[in-house]
């Protein structure tokens, strides 16, 4: 009887322990693999669908005009969500509201298009209340409904790595009015719908805190979070170089992927 549950419990004991191996190999691909932290890839799998849960609502979208702020204009016009468009430049938010429309069932009225510059603080408060005159009724409705309770308020924070935008045109050379005339390959970045999916997954699931990359980026949001002494020195590394590649005219993050060159006029 003695040598029968010693031998069951070290069986018990083994399986434990080859349970508790086969779960972190499991985890650890799925880190390798993963393109998001895991409790957004949690939201995305069995979460609140963004169809279901952003359908009808108004979204103010500041950066709309190209990179992640377009792809999310079209996403949410996809989805029913009635948009606020804003950028500096008005005539490339009516190229995006014109796609926006093409491609979805909203109506003229459910798109606004509000020409914004974010350095021109003065022009804040009239901007809102443009876009409150245009969606208020619904707006405050909503609000109220929410409230009922408890002031039920969700701010969620993305924090996305490197993902094929035009941002990178946007960037501050040595000349300050010349844009950055090479971006170099960025097929190693992130798809920006699939940023842009992600982001839409967490809005639908309040996700109030987002990492959204692909590896080896990701690992740096777990190590600012668990080991951050080490993070700092790796970014003292590495931000040199994204700072000599954003002077010499070449996307920040084409050296960690290719030989870095300088730019070719």
């Amino acid at each position: 009887m003695y040598l029968s549950f010693a031998v069951l419990s070290m069986d018990i004991s083994s399986l434990i322990l080859v349970g508790s191996a086969v779960y972190l190999i499991v985890q650890l691909l799925r880190f390798i693999f993963a393109d998001a932290d895991f409790t957004l890839l949690w939201a995305a799998k069995l979460g609140n669908k963004p169809e279901d849960k952003l359908r009808g609502q108004v979204v103010w979208i500041t950066g709309a005009s190209s990179g992640i702020g377009e792809e999310l204009a079209y996403q949410l016009a996809a989805l029913g969500a009635r948009l606020i468009l804003s950028a500096r430049r008005q005539n490339e938010l009516e190229r995006v509201k014109r796609t926006c429309l093409e491609h979805s069932t909203l109506q003229e009225k459910d798109i606004l298009v509000l020409p914004l510059d974010l350095l021109d603080r003065a022009s804040h408060e009239a901007k809102t209340a443009t876009a409150l005159q245009h969606f208020g009724n619904g707006f405050f409705n909503s609000l109220r409904t929410e409230l009922t309770d408890y002031p039920g308020i969700t701010i969620s924070t993305v924090c996305p790595g490197p993902v094929q935008s035009q941002i990178v045109h946007n960037a501050f050379t040595e000349e300050l009015h010349k844009a950055v005339s090479n971006a170099g390959d960025q097929e190693h970045k992130m798809p920006t719908a699939r940023c842009v999916r992600l982001i839409l997954v967490g809005l639908a699931n309040h996700v109030k805190e987002m990492w959204i990359a692909q590896q080896p980026f990701l690992l740096f949001y777990y190590l600012w979070q668990y080991m951050p002494t080490l993070a700092w020195y790796a970014t003292n590394v590495l931000g040199r170089k994204r700072v000599q590649n954003f002077k010499a005219g070449l996307d920040a993050d084409s050296a960690y992927f290719s030989k870095p060159k300088t730019k070719t006029s």
